[in-house]
């Protein structure tokens, strides 16, 4: 194979959505203001470069509120936390800065909303996972939880004409999607959420590795194991008809054999993931001779959240 058939298909977008940046910047922030430590309950967000480069800065990070000591400041992470949380923080004195997502927000929101008008709701998501723990927190007499095809076939409702879904905001957009065909063959009268629950960056995400997939014969997604959507585009990249696609924290973990023989090398990371990573991907493959880089934009996104409101405060009156 010569070398000037050689490629990389660049996603855009790609890497650190708003609800990441404004998280990040808020623990760095709070340990610029406070000094450390800084305690986060959970990861930050779900990125092993960035929980390590924050831990060498002084946060400690914490399973659970119990582990922080009394009075400190602890950081609420992106994904979200149930209201027995804030109680039990409240409970200990702590200084909480709640870093959730107002994406993940509104789903609460919506939970709380539908409870109170006594419906059945379906949460469509990832049995474990931080933010369908805290959604499902929010009205737990109210939520089932549906992760898998046969918790689809299974679940049952009190009343079939008043249910309605909700979901992570991080799924696979077509897995959803098949979910919820799956529930309205059961609930024909399953209401859908006020606004779509899977935040745009998400969505969008997942339409730019659709895009240029077809013509890959490998995609790499550079994000963590436990990144819900960073998972969801290796899924998405097969799926759309890459011929391989694999998951990586850093570009050292990329295996030579997965180069033989490919001419195109899809490039894209996910909503928690800083892009100087992807750059030592695309360095990593220019070594080995993929030098036409070629940024593929399918949206272009300008939205930007303001720091949490405890922490906007201490800094004007700083």
């Amino acid at each position: 194979m010569s070398d000037t058939t050689k490629r990389v298909l660049l996603a855009k977008p790609r890497g650190y959505c708003a609800g990441v940046d404004r998280a990040v910047v808020t623990v760095e922030k709070a340990l610029e203001k406070y000094g450390p430590p800084v305690y986060v309950r959970k990861e930050i967000v779900h990125n092993v470069h960035v929980v390590e480069t924050l831990r060498e800065r002084g946060v400690i990070f914490v399973d659970e509120t119990s582990e922080v000591p009394e009075g400190a400041l602890v950081v609420f992470s992106a994904h979200g936390v149930s209201p027995q949380v804030h109680q039990e923080a409240a409970e200990r004195g702590l200084r909480t800065i709640d870093a959730t997502c107002p994406l993940v927000t509104k789903v609460h929101k919506e939970a709380v909303r539908f409870a109170k008008d006594d419906y059945d709701i379906l949460l469509i998501g990832h049995e474990g996972h931080e933010e369908v723990e805290g959604t499902a927190g929010e009205a737990p007499d109210h939520i089932q939880l549906v992760d898998t095809a046969d918790d689809a076939a299974k679940v049952q409702v009190r009343d079939p004409s008043k249910v309605i879904w909700l979901s992570q905001t991080t799924l696979s957009v077509d897995e959803t999607m098949q979910r919820v065909d799956q529930l309205k063959e059961r609930f024909p009268m399953l209401s859908d959420p006020p606004s779509d629950d899977i935040c745009y960056a998400t969505s969008n995400r997942q339409f730019a590795v659709k895009t240029m997939a077809p013509e890959c014969d490998l995609v790499i997604v550079v994000g963590s194991q436990n990144s819900s959507n960073s998972k969801r585009l290796v899924e998405v990249a097969l799926l759309a008809g890459a011929k391989a696609s694999h998951l990586i924290d850093y570009a050292h973990q990329i295996d030579e054999s997965w180069l033989d023989g490919v001419s195109t090398v899809g490039v894209t990371s996910g909503a928690s993931v800083p892009d100087n990573l992807v750059m030592d991907v695309l360095a990593y493959l220019a070594e080995r001779d993929y030098l036409d880089v070629q940024e593929i934009t399918t949206a272009n996104e300008k939205i930007a959240f303001s720091l949490p409101r405890e922490l906007r405060k201490d800094l004007k009156t700083g």
